[in-house]
């Protein structure tokens, strides 16, 4: 009922706005169908476009004022504001039925660009494919004075993003063309400041040069990081052709589009022939796409020297890097589409990498370095191994903390994952040092190292990430606090008495008693022969960390990542490696970073994977029994650790057979027996004046349970099995119990104890049922310890007692 009130609210307060949104489009029609639409239609237009654009659900303007709009937007006495906000609100309602914008003849290269970003806005293919074809053909004709192809270009990046095949090959000829000459033949020569009147405007001056960065005349061609104070068209047209370089290339640079239909063809073919006669500067003839390669690596070569100067202003700064960035990028991409260029490309690129690598400003530009030594390491002969060192070693260790740099650099890994795997040891020897990218700025990054995490897995690191998950925490605790040491003054980072025990975890960070600890834990680099015991007394240190908010978010993404990291080393784990991961399990549950929900979330992973484990090499049981015992026989570990405890009672009772391993001996058996027999004792019994703990039910009947397979199997320990479930009646009912556990609880152990002691009354069928023959033990009959036992129990229990009604013999 409270659905139907609320939708018919919402739909009223619905109409109430469509209402007010129509009333209002009335007021701004009355006001664009005037002589002279001023700041008043400007206003109100841009009111409108708020209104709709801030609407969650589509509103439906009237189709006649949808039509006004088309046309106040295409008319030339239109002011342009009014232009701009008439294609912003028709761009908004898209899509528009009432749609009925044409390009076919427009010239005008300002309105053309504001009717294609509607007509674009769509998202139908054939408009988007006639704002192409429309853009190449008017980019290809003579603009009349005073426009300039600039406002083009962002519509034409808009349609290769949108439909690249919209374009036909000698479209894409004409704007390699366009797009070379854009690079390399714009002026030097700054633009004239237009003057903007008056008696005190300052008398124009010849226009000139650019300049470089760093304040001196520019010598070369104009480039993107060419300084002036105005710039003239076709050096706007250059920057824009550099911006869309690496797409264009990467659509058209290296592949046959087919061959247009007559219907493509008018307008283009008196171009085409001219252009496919392309001189390039070598004095040989090539064909667009190719003199586009040449000029765009001529100009790339040109930017990376460029920035080698210093700028005199810092956002010259930023942009030098993103020019570099960019430029070394689309230099691969080069070099992918024509091998001939790798040469020329090798020796410039090793000498910015020697120039940048030790300049951390420059962090991010090393990875399109290194990818481009990726590519092409072999027909480069090149050793690709010492810069991805580099990049491993020192810029996770360094830039961790940089959000936008952590990305890119996880991006890279995810990218070529695969070829390190297969080239290159660095990647994996380095999975400590990546983890700190994971560690600062999880959550984001946590979908990344879901995809990275298999590529970092294998027999020899298996062990050593499985402690770092559980770390990861305090990873992250120990980067917070090499930050806070990195900003401290020098006088206050000086060396701690070592005599003296550290009162703060900043202090603690220089004390030679930690020192070796956080050293251990910022590790760049594998080192699997090292005990991460170690890390004991560090973590308590940091326990006053463990509420921060970025050590509890990181906290979080650990359980998703060990739940892969047992489903990966399931695939490939043999037996001793399962021997060493079980015993791990085991100890690391008492070795956790203070964190209760963590806690919690882990033991929920460990506990089910345990069985997991247990069932891929059930002989750990044997092989692994000194630790396995250990652990079973503390009642800490219920309390503590319930359900862990409970998984590994579980795999005791299901595998510690002779069917699973023909070393199990009886003394083995007899030793679990006591073991398990003490701790159930333990848990049950009744003390005065004490409080009872309260155990999940489910514990109290695995060890029941795995207690009657045990004596099944050494048929000596039955006597002791019995008596012990006989008892379980008075212990069910007491009042201590009873005031601790609910009455379904209380009555389901009682049915389990009956039903195991009724089993033991029949040894031969109880040793079938828990322990069966080689080419039994896999049926559904015994392979399901929660759905087959109890079923087993049930039938013993229905022969042994008699029917109602019937005297006993």
């Amino acid at each position: 009922m409270f659905t139907a009130a609320a939708e018919s609210f919402l739909k009223q307060a619905r109409e109430i706005q469509e209402e007010e949104l129509r009333r209002f489009a009335s007021r701004v029609a009355a006001l664009l169908q005037g002589p002279e639409p001023g700041a008043g239609a400007a206003d109100c237009l841009q009111r409108l476009h708020l209104t709709v654009a801030a609407t969650k659900y589509p509103r439906k303007l009237d189709g006649k004022f949808v039509e006004l709009l088309q046309t106040v937007l295409c008319s030339s006495k239109s002011p342009a504001q009014i232009q701009v906000l008439c294609a912003a609100i028709l761009r908004e309602m898209s899509p528009c039925n009432e749609l009925i914008l044409s390009c076919d003849k427009i010239q005008d290269a300002k309105l053309l660009s504001l009717v294609s970003s509607v007509l674009l806005a769509q998202g139908n293919k054939k408009a988007v494919s006639a704002v192409g074809q429309h853009v190449v053909k008017v980019l290809e004709g003579r603009l009349p004075e005073g426009l300039s192809a600039r406002y083009l270009l962002p519509v034409l990046s808009n349609v290769i993003s949108l439909s690249p095949e919209s374009l036909t090959e000698e479209q894409t000829d004409v704007v390699s063309k366009k797009m070379a000459d854009w690079l390399r033949h714009a002026s030097i020569q700054q633009g004239v400041t237009q003057s903007s009147g008056g008696f005190f405007s300052p008398r124009s001056r010849q226009p000139g040069p650019v300049t470089e960065v760093d304040g001196t005349v520019a010598t070369d061609f104009f480039t993107v990081l060419s300084v002036g104070q105005c710039y003239t068209q076709d050096q706007w047209l250059n920057m824009q052709a550099f911006s869309m370089l690496r797409k264009w290339l990467l659509c058209y640079g290296d592949k046959e589009l087919k061959t247009p239909s007559s219907d493509d063809k008018s307008g283009m073919g008196s171009s085409v022939m001219s252009v496919v006669s392309t001189t390039s500067t070598s004095g040989h003839l090539l064909p667009p796409k190719e003199h586009l390669r040449e000029k765009a690596f001529e100009y790339c070569q040109r930017l990376i020297e460029q920035t080698n100067r210093r700028p005199l202003k810092k956002n010259d700064g930023d942009l030098q890097k993103a020019c570099l960035i960019e430029a070394v990028t689309i230099m691969d991409v080069i070099c992918k589409q024509d091998s001939s260029y790798v040469h020329r490309a090798v020796s410039f690129l090793k000498t910015l990498h020697g120039r940048i690598c030790g300049d951390a400003s420059y962090a991010r530009a090393l990875l399109p370095i290194a990818q481009f030594f990726l590519n092409h390491c072999e027909m480069a002969a090149v050793d690709s191994d010492a810069i991805c060192k580099h990049l491993f070693t020192d810029i996770p260790a360094q830039h961790f903390h940089n959000p936008s740099l952590a990305f890119e650099f996880v991006q890279f890994c995810k990218d070529n994952s695969q070829l390190f795997t297969e080239t290159s040891s660095i990647f994996k020897q380095s999975f400590p040092n990546l983890f700190k990218f994971l560690a600062w700025n999880s959550p984001p990054l946590i979908s990344e190292f879901v995809d990275l995490l298999p590529f970092l897995l294998d027999a020899g690191t298996a062990v050593e990430i499985f402690h770092l998950l559980l770390d990861l925490p305090c990873l992250t605790a120990a980067l917070d606090i090499q930050l806070r040491s990195a900003a401290l003054p020098a006088s206050k980072r000086a060396a701690s008495n070592p005599a003296v025990k550290p009162a703060t975890y900043m202090e603690a960070f220089c004390h030679p008693l930690y020192k070796s600890m956080f050293q251990y834990l910022l590790r760049t680099s594998s080192t699997p022969k090292d005990a991460p015991e170690r890390l004991i007394p560090l973590r308590q240190l940091l326990g006053s960390l463990a509420s921060s908010p970025r050590v509890v978010q990181c906290s979080e993404t650990v359980p998703v990542l060990l739940e892969l990291f047992f489903r990966v080393v399931a695939e490939f784990a043999d037996g001793p490696l399962i021997n060493q991961l079980v015993v791990l399990l085991l100890q690391r549950s008492d070795q956790l970073y203070e964190i209760p929900a963590f806690k919690d979330d882990v033991y929920r992973v460990l506990s089910s994977q345990l069985v997991v484990l247990c069932s891929l090499h059930p002989a750990v049981i044997v092989e692994a029994s000194t630790e396995i015992l250990e652990f079973s026989g503390m009642v800490s570990n219920v309390q503590n650790k319930e359900a862990i405890f409970t998984q590994m009672v579980w795999a005791i009772g299901e595998y510690m057979s002779v069917s699973y391993d023909k070393r199990c001996t009886v003394e083995q058996i007899n030793e679990f027996f006591e073991t398990l027999e003490v701790v159930l004792f333990e848990i049950t019994q009744l003390r005065p004046l004490a409080s009872i703990p309260r155990y999940a039910p489910s514990t109290i009947s695995v060890l029941m349970a795995t207690l009657t397979k045990l004596a099944a199997r050494s048929q000596d320990l039955i006597p002791r099995v019995s008596m012990f479930l006989s008892k379980m009646k008075t212990f069910v009912q007491s009042p201590a119990v009873t005031s601790v556990y609910c009455e379904a609880d209380l009555e389901e152990l009682l049915i389990r104890a009956t039903e195991l002691s009724n089993l033991l009354k029949m040894p031969d069928v109880a040793q079938f049922v828990f322990t069966p023959p080689a080419g039994v033990g896999s049926t559904r009959f015994q392979r399901e310890v929660n759905d087959s036992l109890p079923f087993a129990l049930r039938i013993v229990t229905h022969l042994l007692e008699p029917a109602p009604g019937c005297m006993p013999p």
